[in-house]
């Protein structure tokens, strides 16, 4: 079932969602699964699974000379995807990622998706490789997360890349893009990257996915400035909790979100890495209670491998 169709067959009750990386390579599928078991009693509809582009090694060869070599660190999306639908019979949503895929490789991933029965997707950038201070696109790739949309969107309407293909199947995907309450880090400010934002749903984008926020008044002045350029699809909260203290910094340098005082200021008076955990279930459970209470489609949580943290919030909110 596509994600929207869920949204639509609760009649106006909050889901809950999550949001899983795949396992370092060499990793286990009992990984995920150990993740995912003590949080499927809250009856999640779907599940995210995320993807992450090649990054670049300097291995020493035997002639003194450094070579430059790709690996996927977290590979196995599509893989994941699958067997979760077969092992918990929920809907999946595989990441799509601009970076690292040409255009052929993106449009036989979809086919590989389509086959499976997996109708859903998250169509992104993605971030630019460690060490490269701007995202460059795979040569014959997409430089853009709408590009990727279109590319998907003309799947839905039967055509592929060979332009002999005629009478191609037309694929059924529902496709997601990303939403920044607090602007894309790479834009001028908010208007030009809502801009950007109603370009992608124009092109087929069915829902928003948001980045992750500490402060709800963000989040409901871009549901507002949202509806008011015309966009009119389910605009999904994501939302993660502080549980260390190091995050006050790194969070809001990685994600480019900012840290409400209250909140800064509460850890600060932590005495210990355990008390910030606390708050931070505190303060995400306060958020997700707010937001539940606004009738927002779905509380989407990106669990980053912490499965008791997140059930410690949820079981407090449904």
């Amino acid at each position: 079932m596509k994600v929207t169709d869920h949204f639509a067959n609760a009649e106006g009750k909050t889901l809950v969602s999550f949001e899983v990386l795949p396992p370092l390579k060499g990793g286990s599928m009992q990984t995920i699964f150990d993740i995912l078991d003590p949080l499927m009693e809250f009856k999640p509809p779907f599940i995210d699974v995320t993807y992450h582009r090649e990054e670049y090694l300097y291995v020493k060869r035997q002639s003194g000379y450094y070579e430059k070599v790709a690996i996927r660190k977290r590979p196995g999306t599509v893989g994941i995807c699958a067997s979760l639908m077969f092992h918990y019979g929920v809907d999946t949503v595989p990441h799509l990622i601009c970076g690292g895929f040409t255009k052929e490789e993106t449009e036989n991933a979809l086919i590989d998706l389509n086959f499976l029965n997996i109708t859903n997707v998250l169509a992104l950038r993605g971030d630019a490789r460690q060490f490269e201070d701007k995202f460059v696109a795979e040569e014959g790739g997409h430089p853009f997360a709408i590009d990727l949309v279109k590319q998907i969107s003309d799947m839905n309407a039967g055509k592929y890349l060979d332009d002999t293909i005629s009478n191609g199947q037309k694929t059924d995907f529902c496709i997601g893009v990303a939403g920044y309450p607090e602007k894309h880090f790479e834009a001028p400010n908010l208007g030009l990257d809502l801009e950007k934002t109603k370009a992608k749903i124009d092109a087929g984008a069915h829902y928003i996915v948001t980045q992750m926020f500490f402060d709800n008044s963000k989040y409901f002045e871009y549901v507002d400035k949202c509806r008011a350029a015309g966009i009119t699809v389910p605009i999904v909260p994501g939302l993660k909790p502080l549980t260390r203290g190091y995050q006050l910094n790194s969070i809001p340098r990685k994600f480019f979100v900012n840290m409400p005082d209250d909140l800064v200021k509460a850890a600060e008076q932590c005495k210990d890495e355990a008390a910030i955990k606390a708050l931070g279930i505190e303060w995400c459970v306060a958020q997700s209670r707010e937001l539940k209470d606004a009738g927002v489609p779905c509380l989407h949580y990106y669990t980053m491998g912490d499965a008791a943290t997140t059930r410690k919030i949820i079981e407090q909110v449904y």
